[in-house]
């Protein structure tokens, strides 16, 4: 199937325009008052342990998961990982990945560090980069944070869904900028919507659709689930006469190389309308980065992975629909494939929203098993495992976390009982 991409975002009519507006609204002061409301019921076992503002950005609060390895007061420097949630650039909080980040931070005794942004309508594209880039100089900036900064640095930027797209672009402004005092090493997009000149519905019929009854419902739909509230973001999130075309934007087809950082790793889910821009993106890298090619050649096929099901809680490595990684010369595109799972297979929140049991177990077990995936940890003493291993956590068994602490951006770092974590 040819590829249709638009060049502009195009006027809506009026009519339209004001029923997009207030459902949106609507949406949103829904969600603000259930998670008022689920705030108060709230396990504190993923908790991070320091929730911080800063001047620049003061109503975008930063979470902060320090590993349970680490000792409280030492002068050690982490690997740090930035993560930005998703929600369709309109929805969706940082601490719908606390327990993502509780246990990436736990497993890899990394720092890691839920940056925040503005959410469309009311803060359409770029705001939401703008947002993300003072946030990750900020942190940079704060003393009180053990980021290793040292000989370059070692960190990496990873995001979900809308956050992988903006973990991409986020990725492009900091190569870019001359005022960045430490670039990432890797990106990392989750399912990430990549490329927004591509209409929803082209991408819906690039899908993998199961109907076999051993996968069981919601896997077994013939309709997407994002299909519906795909076109309410993409309208909430573009300004109007937008070039869609634009890289920070549409990193997937439009992004160089040369402006993402030396390893990208892009993992999708199978069952998801957005797995075919995921592989597009990731097999474009490879070819511009001077890959063998073999990776080229499965991106011209119309759907993702495989119609018939996989093998309950594995997934496929051996398989280069499903897995492929191109080395070059300090850097590497990885791609990741998970066989018969949703989009949001890996969020916590989403599995026990949208799932059924079966899909629930089946996710929980593949979510695991991308997490042996890697060689020397998730950055290693080597840059070049970064991307390699910068996914290898997973959601397992809950971390009893650290005690929670609100501090400013000028206060020291709070020292902090680490032993009831271990």
């Amino acid at each position: 199937m040819t590829q249709v991409h638009t060049n502009t975002k195009q006027t809506l009519p009026w009519t339209r325009r004001v029923a997009y507006n207030a459902q949106i609204r609507t949406i949103q002061a829904g969600l603000a008052s259930l998670d008022w409301v689920t705030s108060f019921t709230k396990t504190s076992a993923h908790a991070p342990n320091i929730v911080k503002t800063y001047s620049v950005r003061h109503h975008l609060p930063v979470r902060i998961f320090l590993p349970s390895s680490y000792t409280a007061g030492s002068s050690e420097t982490l690997p740090t990982l930035f993560t930005i949630h998703g929600g369709g650039f309109c929805i969706g909080a940082s601490h719908d990945d606390d327990a993502w980040n509780r246990s990436f931070a736990d497993n890899h005794s990394m720092l890691v560090i839920a940056l925040n942004y503005s959410k469309a309508p009311a803060a359409p594209f770029p705001t939401g980069l703008d947002d993300l880039e003072s946030l990750y100089q900020a942190a940079l900036d704060d003393e009180s944070l053990p980021i290793d900064k040292a000989n370059g640095g070692r960190i990496a930027i990873g995001g979900f869904s809308a956050g992988g797209n903006l973990t991409l672009g986020l990725s492009q402004r900091l190569l870019r900028s001359s005022n960045c005092s430490c670039r990432p090493r890797a990106a990392i997009s989750i399912y990430g919507a990549l490329d927004l000149s591509q209409s929803p519905e082209q991408k819906v019929s690039t899908r993998q659709y199961k109907v076999d009854a051993s996968l069981g419902p919601p896997r077994t739909s013939t309709k997407d689930f994002l299909i519906n509230m795909a076109p309410l973001f993409d309208w909430s999130y573009l300004p109007e006469g937008q070039d869609l075309q634009e890289p920070l934007l549409s990193p997937g087809p439009y992004a160089s190389a040369d402006d993402l950082p030396p390893h990208v790793f892009i993992i999708a889910a199978e069952l998801d309308m957005l797995a075919k821009e995921s592989l597009d993106c990731a097999t474009r890298l490879a070819r511009a980065r001077g890959g063998s090619g073999t990776s080229v050649m499965i991106s011209a096929e119309t759907r993702c992975g495989q119609p018939q099901p996989g093998k309950f809680g594995e997934l496929e490595l051996n398989d280069r629909r499903f897995s492929w990684q191109e080395s070059f010369a300090g850097g590497s595109v990885r791609w990741l494939l998970v066989p018969d799972v949703l989009h949001g297979f890996d969020s916590l929140p989403m599995r026990e929203r949208v799932s059924g049991e079966q899909t629930r177990k089946d996710a929980e077990l593949k979510t695991e098993a991308y997490s042996q995936i890697g060689d020397s940890g998730p950055v290693g003493v080597s840059t070049s495992s970064l991307a390699q291993g910068a996914l290898e956590s997973s959601i397992r068994m809950p971390w009893k976390s650290p005690p929670l602490h609100f501090v400013s951006e000028n206060a020291r770092r709070v020292p902090v009982d680490l032993t009831a974590a271990r």
